[in-house]
């Protein structure tokens, strides 16, 4: 299959150098100044789970090349509508569009925009940013991408896709009920962005410091109360599973919207904390910590 990632930062750069390495047929759609940077120096994956430099074909945007099988969305939410127009070119009527954003909010954009049959559930969890030169470095055990039918049935083109993504040094895993896995994930990284933003810290001391457990989870109890309300499948036991995800979680670990801060990047504060906490005001729900979090990340957009 030929596969187009979109991007080759930290996410795209990372799952599609492994697809890479393994001997996919991968393509990144990139900017002319990451191109350049690309063509001059490689792709560039150093991680615990090996080091590894590709001269990767890239093409951008103004290029007109034959649609692709497979299109791995790796975007920020914010720059989610500019990425449509960017791909649109690149995507024919049989193209798998499987969408690596955080949240949830961005399935139902996609699905519009390139048609309801084209778009499948998709989710990554890994600790990775770009280097000053442009470099993956990936840094957690962690290293999973999740896909699969709304459905939940095993087509065939998501048998195709799953025989594709084994056999490379990351976690391709294919989901039998990829919408729980997204909210779950969607949960996950709202409670881990938010406190480790809230407290500019990473992980460690925040969970092993004073009332830091109890804290974390009452974020967790939160969010949950307000995604259960508009019908998320959430598990019974999501909150117990996520905090002894956070106990295993290496002392240092960061989220990446603490990362994009820590570099003045803009962030996804509107598209992760922000709806969740309208629908709490919709619905009358108190959720004062995540109303203190969401807070605490316009201010930094303020001062920006």
């Amino acid at each position: 299959m030929r596969i187009l990632v979109l991007g080759a930062g930290a996410v795209g750069g990372y799952f599609g150098g492994r697809l890479l390495e393994k001997g996919e047929d991968v393509t990144f759609l990139v900017r002319k100044k990451r191109q350049k940077q690309l063509a001059e120096g490689g792709l560039v994956i150093k991680s615990i789970h090996g080091d590894v430099t590709f001269q990767p074909n890239t093409i951008t945007a103004q290029d007109r090349v034959e649609p692709f099988d497979v299109v791995l969305f790796s975007t920020k939410a914010y720059h989610l509508k500019e990425s449509m127009k960017d791909v649109e070119p690149f995507v024919g009527e049989n193209t798998l569009i499987v969408p690596l954003l955080n949240g949830i909010n961005h399935v139902k954009v996609l699905q519009e925009y390139f048609g309801e049959e084209r778009v499948i559930g998709g989710l990554c969890f890994i600790e990775t940013t770009l280097n000053e030169a442009g470099e993956v470095i990936q840094t957690s055990p962690i290293h999973e991408l999740v896909f699969g039918e709304f459905s939940n049935e095993k087509t065939n083109r998501i048998q195709k896709l799953n025989d594709v993504f084994q056999g490379t040094k990351a976690s391709f895993r294919l989901s039998t009920f990829i919408s729980r896995d997204m909210w779950h994930k969607y949960l996950f990284i709202t409670v881990l962005s938010g406190v480790t933003t809230l407290m500019r810290a990473p992980i460690g001391p925040i969970r092993e410091t004073g009332h830091g457990k109890e804290m974390i989870e009452q974020v967790f109890n939160e969010v949950v109360e307000v995604m259960r309300v508009i019908g998320a499948p959430l598990a019974e036991d999501i909150v117990e599973k996520h905090m002894n995800t956070v106990e295993k979680m290496t002392y240092k670990m960061k989220s990446s919207m603490q990362r994009d801060m820590e570099k003045g990047f803009s962030i996804e504060g509107d598209h992760l904390q922000g709806y969740l906490v309208q629908v709490a005001k919709q619905h009358h729900i108190h959720t004062p910590l995540l109303n203190i979090i969401y807070h605490n990340l316009k201010v930094y957009e303020v001062g920006k």
